[in-house]
């Protein structure tokens, strides 16, 4: 496919499960693949927009597409089970409130908060939880400004899914940017601090000042890097190109810069047609215009990049365009992981394969690694050891610093597809980090996920 040419400043327009059978390139799909994106939606969030249907989806290949599998709910990304529940209830014309309920008790089941998010990584201040920032790696703060609590699309593999479900409980926002100030402030320690969501560059120019100015303008030695983390390159560059308030937005990526603080864009590019189209090339370099430096990142998915030729184009153009190949994640435990989940030896030859393929200013990336409740764990590969084959693996970051980069190893299990699915190598009984304060790897929040595995070969097959 080749993407089009915009011909005049594009308007944006979104698509839900409202008005998504207004499109007209879903003609092409079976009314029982229309109906299936209403029942899987009615669990996990959707939403697009007109620049993603027009310009990334190839409708020839769909629905097998992987733009199209990225942002469409597809009838597999629930399980039968759960699939059939909510079917049988929309079929019933089941009243709103009982769809919702029924929605809530499968997303319960879908450890909504993996990584230990609510419980282990909000900080105090003042002895007060401040329920809109997390801090879990010493030097790192993440902040969710309210105004970002959304996406220009939504990905179907997103983590941070339950942002978008319209639960209060699940979600994380925070509204005042001088506690964020204050709490740097007392936390020397902090050098960065990352604005996440949603998507912070959904916000006008304005609103994300609001937040970031007053970090500018305290007395912070210690703040040195703000991060944005948003896909907003790939859903919509225009961003940066047309919307009304573009330039001022860049204008603020220039304050940053010369303020003395790095500015990164952590930006998230799944697959290299995210990269083709003229908005996009156009976008990165404003963007890099400013100073800014634009880092790449995703998980490895299944159906959607599980190539390592892929995933070598995807760098090469990345590096190609002025960015920094970043991370190779593995995808979380949540949500759609049955379908989107690739194995972790199968991951680590992705990455293998194409990290091998490209050249040295590629090789900024690290990966496959998964970010689980201990820290980031990279799997550096299957090795031979005491006549055992085993995981090789690594902390890239930890809750405890003392963790990075000391090498441990685990059991070889080739159906592992995240570090709760691994047992420590040579007989001992538990990995090195796993001390009596830290929670077990069994925990509660993992157990629908776990026992799935079997279900998992019956969905993808």
């Amino acid at each position: 496919m080749t993407p089009q040419r915009a011909t005049s400043t594009p308007q944006y327009k979104a698509y839900t499960l409202a008005n998504f059978r207004e499109i007209p390139q879903l003609a092409a799909l079976s009314e029982e693949q229309k109906f299936a994106a209403e029942v899987v939606g009615s669990v996990l969030p959707f939403r697009t927009n007109r620049y993603v249907v027009e310009e990334l989806i190839d409708w020839d290949a769909a629905p097998d597409d992987p733009i199209f599998t990225l942002t469409f709910p597809r009838r597999e990304m629930l399980l039968p089970h759960h699939f059939a529940q909510m079917a049988d209830l929309i079929k019933g014309q089941a009243s709103a409130a009982e769809i919702r309920r029924a929605a809530d008790d499968i997303r319960e089941q879908l450890n909504p908060h993996p990584a230990g998010q609510m419980d282990n990584n909000v900080p105090i201040l003042n002895g007060e939880r401040l329920s809109g920032m997390q801090h879990k790696y010493r030097e790192t703060v993440l902040f969710f400004p309210s105004q970002g609590q959304t996406c220009h699309a939504y990905c179907t593999f997103c983590f941070r899914w339950p942002q978008f479900v319209g639960n209060r409980e699940l979600k994380f926002a925070a509204r005042q940017a001088e506690t964020l100030v204050e709490y740097v402030r007392t936390h020397p320690e902090v050098s960065d601090i990352l604005f996440t969501g949603g998507d912070p560059m959904i916000m006008k120019s304005s609103a994300l000042a609001s937040y970031i100015e007053p970090l500018l303008d305290a007395d912070l030695p210690s703040l040195r890097t703000i991060r944005i983390g948003t896909k907003s390159l790939s859903y919509w560059p225009f961003r940066y190109l047309t919307d009304p308030d573009a330039g001022e937005v860049l204008a603020l990526f220039e304050r940053i810069v010369k303020s003395g603080r790095h500015l990164a864009i952590m930006a998230h590019f799944n697959h290299p047609r995210e990269l083709q189209t003229e908005a996009v090339e156009r976008a990165v370099a404003r963007i890099r215009a400013t100073g800014a430096q634009i880092r790449t990142q995703s998980p490895v998915l299944s159906h959607i990049n599980d190539s390592s030729a892929l995933w070598a184009e995807m760098w090469r153009r990345q590096v190609q365009l002025g960015m920094i190949p970043y991370y190779m994640f593995v995808v979380r435990d949540t949500g759609a992981q049955h379908y989107f989940g690739v194995p972790l030896e199968r991951a680590w030859e992705i990455f293998r394969g194409a990290y091998s393929n490209v050249s040295g200013l590629s090789r900024t990336v690290r990966g496959p690694s998964m970010s689980a409740h201990p820290g980031k764990v990279q799997v550096l590969g299957v090795s031979s050891v005491r006549n055992q084959k085993v995981f090789t693996l690594r902390f890239i970051q930890g809750r405890d610093p003392d963790w990075v980069h000391r090498p441990f190893f685990a059991q070889y299990d080739p159906e592992a597809v995240w570090l709760d699915d691994l047992k420590p190598a040579f007989g001992e009984e538990r990995f090195f980090f796993e001390g009596k304060a830290t929670p077990s790897r069994h925990h509660a929040g993992r157990h629908a996920i776990r026992h799935t595995r079997a279900g998992r070969k019956q969905v993808v097959a």
